[in-house]
Formats: structure tokens, sequence, C-alpha cells
């Protein structure tokens, strides 16, 4: 003999935050319970998904997956909104078919009980679900616009600090004078050509601790203003050696160039401008030889 039909309801938060503090649950919960009673539907049991975003299939939901699975003919889920269940228009829709499949009925709240009964039903479900992932496509578009923004700003968006800054108190990357001295000396160096191993043992040796993967990511990740002997400014992103530079014949034209730069890579976080003086470094090693100390 095979076991009585079951009805079951389903709440998910997207967030261990709102499970912790019961945020919506008890909402879902109390709708569900309502629901249920008003239609006279004994509830086998209330299942709760905490933490798990919408964005994951129910099949693969830790609560909803095994739920899913045990359904039997005759069985009923009951559930507030159709975005506690389903990713997608697409599936929704492959789930209900499923689930009609299978004799299993759905009912959702949001669009007025069973919504596997008719055709309507299903045009509405169609509808509705293309709605709820407009939605959530708005609601991606707003946190990337929020995060570009951000980044634009020089505010730190996680991950490791970028050598030669801190995070200041208001989330923004502050240069670190000791680091940003560092920087410039590896442009210098490898200006000269020296290899990327020369340079981080040179960096090290006065303290700083960073590899030679590490140098080679500093000098990919900044824009870097070079002023030559001549009076020429060069300007380019991970210049070494200078192939592929723009050459400008005023300092301002280069600050304008290196801005437009920064910009397309994502603002200050992305990109670092550093100026090499080569003219003034030239200046001062020929002072230094005058005066004996180079001797």
């Amino acid at each position: 003999m095979g076991r009585k039909m079951a009805n079951y309801g389903y709440c998910r938060v997207s967030t261990a935050k709102q499970a912790a503090e019961g945020e919506s649950l008890d909402v879902q919960r109390r709708q569900i319970e309502g629901y249920a009673h008003m239609h006279g539907l004994a509830l086998e049991q209330i299942v709760v998904e905490e933490g798990v975003s919408g964005s994951v299939p129910v099949e693969d939901r830790p609560v909803g997956g095994p739920l899913f699975a045990k359904l039997q003919r005759g069985d009923i889920v009951i559930a507030a909104k159709l975005d506690r269940l389903f990713r997608s228009a697409l599936d929704a829709l492959k789930v209900v078919e499923s689930l009609k499949t299978r004799g299993v009925k759905l009912h959702l709240l949001d669009l007025g009980g069973d919504i596997a009964g008719n055709g309507l039903s299903k045009l509405f479900l169609t509808i509705a679900a293309a709605f709820a992932e407009a939605e959530r496509d708005r609601i991606r578009e707003r946190i990337g616009q929020v995060k570009a923004d951000q980044k634009a700003r020089g505010r730190y968006l996680g991950g490791k600090v970028p050598f030669g800054f801190r995070r200041g108190d208001d989330g923004e990357l502050v240069p670190h004078e000791a680091e940003q001295e560092a920087i410039r000396e590896m442009v210098t160096l490898r200006a000269q050509g020296k290899a990327l191993r020369a340079i981080a043992d040179a960096v090290q040796a006065k303290g700083h601790q960073i590899s030679h993967e590490g140098v080679s990511g500093v000098l990919k990740s900044i824009i870097t203003i070079i002023c030559h002997s001549n009076g020429q400014f060069s300007v380019g992103k991970n210049m070494g050696g200078f192939n592929g530079s723009m050459v400008f014949k005023t300092r301002g034209e280069a600050d304008a160039y290196a801005t437009q730069l920064q910009e397309k890579a994502g603002g200050p976080n992305a990109a670092k401008v550093v100026v090499h003086d080569l003219k003034r470094e030239a200046e001062r090693s020929a002072a230094r030889y005058a005066s004996g100390s180079n001797r």
C-alpha cells in the first residue's frame, strides 16, 4: 500500500544573515500556513532553505533537492512566491512541466494558487517568471554599477591590497610612500633592462616583501609617465623598455593621456600613475660623479 498524499510548504532566504535573523522566513511561513488552512490542506512539513541563492536550481539545493526528489503523484508543494523556487523563466517552466508529468501540484501564492491547473495559469507563469528574471537582471546591473563607481573612485573592493597601497578608514586605497618609492625603483630598474628577479632582489634588500612574480604584477598594473633626457614624455602601461608607449612634448599632454588610460583601466584601483624622471636621474648621477661621491 502506497503512502498517503502529502502537502509541503517551501520557504527560502538567499543570505545567511537573513536566515540568522529570520528575515522574511516568518512571513513566508505564515502565508503558507494561512493558505493551507483556508483551502483545507493539512501540511506534512514546511521546509526551510537557508542562505541559498535563487540562482541555484531547485533540484541542486540542499533542502529543495531532496524534497522535490521524493514527491509523488497527488502531492502538493506550496511556496509564497515564484522567485523563492525558480532562478529563471526557463527553469520555472521546466520544473512545472516535470511536476505536472509526475502528477504533483504546485501552488504559488503570488500567482493565485495552483499554477499547473490550466493553460491560462501556464501563460501567466511564463509572463510572471520572465518579469522575475528581468528584475534580478536589474538588481545585478545596479550592483555592477555601484561596484564600477566604487572602483573608479579608488575604493577597495576586496581581495589582496595591491603593493604600494594601504586600505584607508573610508575604504579607499591610500598610497604607502615607502612602497610607492619601491615602485618607482622597479620602473627605473626595468627601464635599465634589469630582469624581474634582479628587481625583486633589489627591492627586498630595502625591506619590502615582494617576489619577482609580484614585481611583474606591479609593472603590469601601473601607468607610467617618464620624462626622458631630451625633455619628452613617454606614457604607457607595462612599458618595460617603453615599446608601444605614446610620446608627448609637454607634461600636460602626458598627464591628460595617462588619465585617459587610468579611466579606461577602471580607476586608481586598477592602475596607478607613476612618474619617473630620467632626465633628472641623469643630472643627479652627473652631479654625484662630479662630487666624487660615486667613486
